[in-house]
């Protein structure tokens, strides 16, 4: 026994020597002293031996371990220090070099500001995939093959039955599978269309809502977009709702906001018009509450889009969609 102790001391003492890595030391210390190590083996065969022989050999292997256990806390406090020491060439008494903050982009802010509107407002979020079934962007909108409405999106195919989502519409109907009414949610997020120019890119953002219960009425629908465009600009915004036709609403809508740069007077932003377009609503078609299964005589609902940068662009004065995605930091820093 007391060959062996001495034996395993002398190999640990070996094999510390050179050691750089705590990592490495840990790996040795548990390879001899560990619960599965080589002096606690020996310590476990002492009850083997003569009865005689236990106490001797017990005060040997204690020594042993409680030597190589002085050891090894000596080599990591002797590392780490090492670690802690100033670099050949690095002058510790130079100023700082301060990290500037980030802060959010205006998307970001936009997006948010919206989204807790609406969850004040007794919405919840959800989401769905980027990447969309032509089934969920499209036919079960009512938006069958070869429709013209089709030629609106400008879609990018993956194949004939998988695209990049064109709105965020497809997330209402997956809700609507799911779950049955009452349904009130918002699907913000990316979408994408072949697109390019000073008001348009190939991704960009949306929010969509829906409501859906007994006896939801334009009237329901006027008020909550009344009240979401109270809250992001002011009181005084007003409102006007025009004709207009979506496959998946009937009666639908244009929602135009006077404009909030010329207060209607008329400028640049707004084409001289005094008003500006920001989002396309109406009552839920009965052809998509068939496609899901809801009751039609039981159920009505409303639904609604708008585009986030084209709300950013309004609240925050941007001329350029293009803006945003430039990565212009003298452009962020103004967030």
């Amino acid at each position: 026994m007391k060959g062996e102790l001495e034996k395993l001391e002398q190999e640990a003492m070996a094999a510390l020597r050179g050691v750089r890595d705590a990592q490495e030391l840990r790996r040795i210390r548990a390879q001899y002293v560990g619960r599965k190590g080589a002096v606690t083996r020996l310590l476990r065969k002492i009850s083997t031996l003569p009865a005689a022989e236990r106490p001797q050999a017990g005060k040997l292997a204690n020594d042993v371990k409680i030597r190589l256990e002085t050891v090894f806390k000596s080599a990591l406090k002797r590392i780490e220090q090492e670690r802690e020491r100033p670099q050949a060439g690095l002058d510790v008494t130079l100023p700082g070099r301060p990290f500037e903050r980030g802060t959010f982009h205006p998307i970001t802010l936009t997006l948010e500001a919206i989204s807790d509107i609406f969850l004040r407002l007794g919405f919840a979020i959800a989401e769905g995939p980027d990447v969309e079934l032509d089934y969920y962007n499209f036919e079960a909108l009512n938006i069958p093959r070869h429709h013209p409405a089709r030629d609106m999106h400008d879609t990018f195919y993956i194949s004939d039955n998988v695209v990049l989502r064109t709105h965020t519409s497809p997330i209402q109907i997956r809700v609507m599978e799911k779950q049955s009414p009452p349904v009130r949610i918002i699907a913000p997020g990316k979408v994408y269309r072949v697109d390019y120019d000073i008001s348009h890119t190939p991704m960009f953002h949306q929010v969509e809502g829906l409501m859906v219960d007994r006896q939801i009425s334009f009237g329901d629908l006027k008020g909550i977009l009344t009240t979401l465009m109270h809250q992001l600009f002011d009181e005084k915004t007003r409102l006007r709702f025009r004709p207009s036709f979506f496959p998946f609403t009937e009666p639908s809508a244009e929602v135009d906001i006077e404009c909030v740069m010329c207060r209607g007077k008329g400028c640049r932003v707004c084409a001289h018009t005094g008003w500006l377009e920001i989002v396309g609503a109406g009552m839920v078609h009965p052809a998509v509450f068939e496609m899901v299964g809801y009751d039609t005589d039981r159920y009505t609902g409303f639904a609604f889009g708008l585009g986030i940068e084209r709300i950013a662009m309004l609240k925050y004065g941007i001329d350029d969609i293009r803006r945003f995605y430039e990565n212009d930091i003298r452009f962020l820093r103004q967030f």
